[in-house]
């Protein structure tokens, strides 16, 4: 499907230059082509702000089905950003009450960086549940990333995450455990990424009614979805992450341990490193370690030195394409109108939910 560079963000720019296919507006408005309108709700600080439009973008736009997106990138003015995020922010998006008003399709809420130990006293908790909240009555379907699928449990069914003894960090192998339009056609097994210090089990989501559909021995639930299947999807995993997210992530903890930040040398991502790359980093690790102990610069990390595979894209591609694709048959092309109106009720698909 393509995205239309319905403003002058500059991610667009950067996945056309990717190979991704974008329209134009003025070309966007010539075709008689059904339109899908995605709000995304970009809750991440200012140096993962736009690669989250982009990770999100490719998604989007990794889908095969005849529609032109709509992308509208939304942030809480509650959420202290720098100069430069600041104007990127004035520039390139959009307000959400005008949102509101307009009407979406479907919406993504992003995950965020929790600095307070409770999710309420967060900055961006309030605009979350508002948005959350006249999401579930507006919009045919929200799609809420990792700390926001936290939240969600929390503010709509009281379960609080839980925190793990160390970080969840890496590449793990999941399975599909029920069936459901989201995971059609995708393997059975498969890898996402992880990065989180918090978890909500399996049980505790199927003990308040939600269904989980993928979920990992090692890694917990990655996807479920509210109780009528479509309302709410819920992410603990990120599938939207790009080929080299956790070796960035990596790199930020190794300069922290440079600083002197943190005392401990950061672990490997679990299952995230290929084997040749090992003693690369391993050298890295012994040069970094005695910088600190004499107090010197450290030479600059190997990043463009180390290959990482993508085990994980194209499923991450699939479901979207599922879920992009079952909203596609189920809404009005007038977006304007209310959740309820928006729904063919005579439509076959509407029933599985």
């Amino acid at each position: 499907m393509p995205i239309v560079a319905n403003t002058g963000l500059p991610s667009f720019e950067r996945f056309r230059l990717e190979g991704g296919d974008v329209l134009s507006r003025d070309r966007a408005v010539s075709q008689d082509i059904r339109e899908l309108h995605i709000g995304l709700m970009n809750n991440m600080p200012d140096a993962a702000m736009e690669a989250t439009e982009r990770q999100f973008l490719r998604l989007i736009g990794g889908c095969n089905r005849i529609a032109q997106f709509y992308v509208y990138p939304f942030s809480p003015p509650q959420i202290k950003r720098g100069a430069d995020a600041t104007r990127h922010i004035e520039k390139y998006y959009y307000d959400f009450d005008q949102l509101k008003l307009d009407g979406l399709d479907a919406l993504i809420v992003s995950g965020a960086n929790p600095v307070c130990s409770e999710l309420p006293d967060e900055s961006f908790w309030g605009p979350m549940v508002e948005t959350l909240d006249w999401a579930i009555e507006h919009v045919t379907s929200t799609l809420c990333a990792c700390l926001a699928t936290h939240a969600a449990f929390l503010h709509l069914h009281e379960v609080s995450r839980r925190p793990l003894s160390e970080k969840r960090w890496g590449v793990f192998p999941h399975r599909v455990v029920a069936d459901h339009p989201l995971v059609r056609n995708i393997n059975s097994r498969f890898d996402v990424p992880h990065s989180r210090w918090n978890d909500i089990s399996a049980a505790e989501m199927r003990e308040v009614g939600q269904q989980v559909l993928v979920q990992s021995e090692e890694a917990g639930v990655h996807l479920a979805t509210s109780t009528d299947g479509l309302r709410l999807i819920f992410f603990q995993g990120h599938p939207e992450y790009d080929n080299f997210s956790l070796l960035k992530e990596y790199k930020r903890e190794v300069n922290r341990f440079l600083a002197g930040d943190v005392d401990q040398y950061p672990p490997f991502p679990t299952h995230y490193f290929m084997p040749e790359m090992i003693p690369l980093l391993d050298e890295y690790r012994g040069d970094a370690e005695e910088a600190r102990r004499l107090g010197i610069d450290c030479r600059e990390f190997p990043e463009s030195d180390i290959v990482v595979d993508n085990t994980w894209g194209d499923t991450g591609k699939i479901v979207f394409n599922n879920w992009l694709g079952t909203i596609y048959q189920l809404t009005n092309p007038d977006r304007r109108k209310p959740f309820m109106d928006g729904i063919d009720p005579t439509n076959p698909l509407a029933r599985i939910f």
